[in-house]
């Protein structure tokens, strides 16, 4: 016969099961239903040959499910309120498009009220972006037959001058399209690229000419 302790733990392992298979039941609810919103919204071309208004159009359908899925889960080191509050900050995108410096994805671009109005001046040089300033870029890929694939969400937060010298004082950030945060190299994967593509601008990329948002 169980003691009552020996009772009780098993109580406890089986609510912990019981609590850990809904949660995994809710995470592939959640996934399927980003998959079915991604399979509704396909272009009918390859996403190099995509307009201004067919990009517009995609977004339009995916914006919903875009955030969803990067405010889902547990943020840890990365501030949940820049994944939270990005939609409220100023558009610098017109509508999304692909610069070729993230592959082949689409970027919708975002800034705080502390860079907006320095990113807007879109100067090419002598750029210094305030500390404070973040950026937010979201992300989705189009390949060869319309098909519609989320990307991550990316970040970039302007530290104090002095704080991080070796990536130009951004710390950069992203977070899947299921809201987990992603590890990597930062220095290769990210400030490499911004710095040496973009370091008379402050490491700082702008949208194409066509897709940027004027004052």
């Amino acid at each position: 016969m169980r003691t009552g302790a020996a009772c009780w733990t098993a109580v406890l392992a089986v609510a912990a099961l019981t609590a850990f298979s809904h949660a995994i039941a809710h995470e592939t609810a959640e996934e399927v239903a980003r998959e079915k919103t991604q399979a509704a919204c396909v272009a009918d071309k390859a996403g190099h040959a995509l307009t201004p208004a067919d990009a517009s159009a995609l977004y339009a359908c995916l914006a919903e499910d875009l955030h969803a899925g990067y405010r889902a889960g547990d943020k840890r080191w990365i501030p949940a309120e820049f994944v939270d509050d990005y939609r409220s900050w100023t558009a610098v995108s017109a509508f999304p498009a692909a610069p070729g410096v993230h592959g082949t994805r689409f970027l919708m671009t975002y800034v705080n009220a502390i860079g907006a109005e320095t990113y807007l001046r879109y100067q090419e040089a002598g750029v210094t972006m305030p500390e404070g300033t973040v950026m937010a870029m979201e992300s989705f890929a189009v390949n060869d037959e319309g098909q519609v694939q989320n990307g991550p969400l990316f970040l970039m937060q302007k530290v104090t001058a002095g704080t991080s010298p070796e990536t130009g004082d951004w710390y950069y950030m992203a977070v899947t399209p299921a809201g987990a945060p992603m590890t990597m190299n930062v220095i290769t994967a990210c400030s490499d690229c911004h710095q040496g593509s973009f370091g008379a601008r402050d490491g700082v990329g702008y949208p194409v000419p066509e897709a940027r948002v004027t004052r």
